[in-house]
């Protein structure tokens, strides 16, 4: 009996892709299902020091579903740094302009704020419509 502690490699990781539809999707809910598999967390080699995770997929972001009247409420603020620089945004505005980004920005909530959290965020692609460029990749749908 060994009590060697496993650690994963680089070179020891299977990336899968998974392709994810939102349509009528809680976006919470779904934001929180592709965070733990852009993380890796459903796998059984998982380390938090390394990304295991796999690449996934979104497509028809633009009918995400919201639940109560958070499409008013909700409130996206960014500020430039100069005076005057506060720039506000509801999410039915930001769903109506940009649908991808509304997906793309709950989910980066759910990532680590670290350089990993940031290479784990671009095996995300969000697309609002239905079709994507990456048929060449055979992705699998999400369970």
């Amino acid at each position: 009996m060994t009590t060697k502690t496993f650690t994963p490699s680089e070179e020891g990781i299977e990336r899968h892709w998974f392709v994810v539809d939102a349509t009528d999707q809680t976006l919470g809910r779904l934001a929180s299902r592709v965070a733990r598999v852009l993380e890796g967390k459903h796998k059984p080699i998982y380390a938090t020091h390394i990304d295991t995770g796999d690449h996934v997929i979104i497509v028809n972001a633009r009918r995400i579903a919201v639940t109560r009247d958070k499409r008013e409420s909700k409130v996206y603020s960014r500020h430039s740094g100069y005076p005057n620089g506060l720039r506000q945004e509801t999410l039915g505005d930001l769903l109506d302009r940009r649908p991808e980004e509304v997906i793309r920005r709950a989910i980066k909530g759910m990532l680590p704020r670290n350089r990993l959290g940031a290479q784990q965020l671009r095996k995300l692609k969000v697309y609002a419509g239905a079709e994507h460029p990456h048929e060449a990749q055979r992705p699998e749908p999400l369970a």
